[in-house]
């Protein structure tokens, strides 16, 4: 085990998750593959209440072996998906707050990190992009804003670049940094020819 001396489990609720991504990063920092994909579990959620679900059995695994990351890959996609309309906002925002805090439990019970991705929607008043404001705003309002202890927003640059923002942070100054996805993972823009 290495990281955090602990397993990583990752809720996908989009089917994104690939392993060869992995894989791919193992290689580059001389892992074996095999040990890597190991020490993570993995889960795919299908509906916000089976979301919620996996975290009870999350803490049961959690329980039993020594996990040191939780991510969840997005937070909010089933949510959009399950709650239609207004008429439905307030059921989509009580569900959302107890995941939140079953989320913000778990991390204080088994001491593990918590990563959370979010989707972004247009804002209605898209017009305030063109005078330098944001023209994207987070899905999941105050509910996810307050859970959240540094929100980041990441946005594509030009070419293979990419932008991490720090959005919101109480121990962190505001500032970005560029970055590119590349074959092997994470590296600086002009890595990749």
């Amino acid at each position: 085990m290495g990281g955090g001396e602990g397993k990583c489990l990752y809720i996908d609720t989009e089917g994104t998750f690939r392993p060869v991504r992995l894989l791919a990063v193992a290689e580059r920092y001389g892992l074996d593959g095999e040990e890597v994909l190991n020490n993570v579990a993995y889960a795919r959620a299908y509906n916000a209440d089976h979301q919620n679900q996996l975290l009870v059995q999350a803490s049961a695994l959690m329980s039993e072996s020594r996990f040191s990351l939780l991510i969840v890959d997005s937070c909010t996609a089933l949510y959009r998906t399950d709650f239609n309309g207004r008429g439905e906002l307030s059921a989509r925002q009580g569900h959302l707050g107890k995941f939140l805090r079953t989320l913000l439990r778990l991390a204080d019970e088994f001491g593990i990190a918590v990563v959370v991705t979010n989707q972004v929607m247009s804002s209605p008043d898209a017009a305030a992009a063109m005078y330098g404001g944001n023209d994207k705003k987070p899905i999941g309002g105050n509910i996810m804003a307050h859970a959240s202890t540094t929100r980041l927003q990441l946005k594509k640059g030009r070419a293979n670049t990419r932008v991490c923002r720090i959005y919101d942070s109480p121990c962190l100054p505001e500032s970005e940094a560029q970055f590119a996805i590349l074959a092997h993972g994470i590296g600086d823009p002009e890595e990749e020819t």
